[in-house]
């Protein structure tokens, strides 16, 4: 989406568009907390206006700060966890070095080494993505084929070394609990696409919160304007 379109047709004015979706994508917020805040600024708003807006704005929020957040380091720590949508449980694949920063997360309806492949070639495009050295994982049989997959398809490099070694991965494991409690306070994901598209969302905003981007001063308010500078939107 170009920035003379972004907020093209829409009611309200941009800041309050990203307002509603920073604060649903960061806090545990419901739609109709939201609803309440607002008409607190003297705004109605219905709350299915302000799930589009997170539905359309979380991504590309997730798309933009790619180009702005510093680069990882080469050891990968890999691991999934399991979101609920629409009453089924589906696997959140997410990697994140071994400081912690967010490496990149990919939803999928299956556990296996498919699943596990798409997902590193995801990771492998991310620009802030240093290629790995090592890749610790947990004993899932799926993610040693799918590296190997990838090597023989020249995607890797052969000498990637794979470790499958459990507490290496309380790191990653640490980190899905933010995820986890933000999808947790939502009233159910409705539907695939959908989930996606709040779950890039959420990633977006959790790896502003880990300080990842590229900002000399790390306070909220300068956030909050590198975020609109982002839209387009001049302070």
């Amino acid at each position: 989406m170009e920035n003379q379109n972004l907020f093209k047709w829409k009611h309200y004015q941009p800041e309050i568009i990203l307002l509603t979706v920073r604060w649903y994508l960061r806090y545990k917020l419901s739609f109709r907390d939201l609803v309440e805040m607002m008409e607190e600024r003297g705004l109605s708003i219905a709350h299915t206006t302000i799930m589009r807006w997170v539905h359309q704005y979380g991504p590309e929020l997730d798309k933009r700060i790619r180009h702005h957040l510093k680069p990882t380091n080469d050891s990968w720590r890999v691991d999934e966890t399991y979101i609920k949508v629409k009453g089924q449980w589906m696997y959140l694949y997410r990697a994140v070095d071994s400081e912690g920063n967010t490496i990149d997360f990919y939803l999928s309806k299956t556990r296996d080494h498919k699943a596990a492949k798409r997902f590193f070639k995801k990771a492998l495009r991310s620009l802030h993505v240093a290629t790995p050295r090592v890749i610790t994982v947990d004993k899932n049989p799926a993610y040693p084929i799918a590296i190997e997959e990838l090597k023989n398809e020249k995607r890797m490099p052969v000498g990637i070394r794979v470790r499958q070694v459990k507490y290496l991965n309380n790191v990653i494991e640490q980190n899905h609990r933010f995820i986890k409690k933000r999808v947790r306070s939502m009233l159910g994901l409705k539907a695939f696409h959908s989930a996606k598209s709040v779950i890039s969302g959420i990633e977006a905003m959790h790896m502003i919160k880990k300080e990842q981007l590229v900002l000399r001063d790390k306070f909220v308010q300068n956030q909050k304007e590198f975020i609109h500078k982002l839209f387009g939107l001049v302070s």
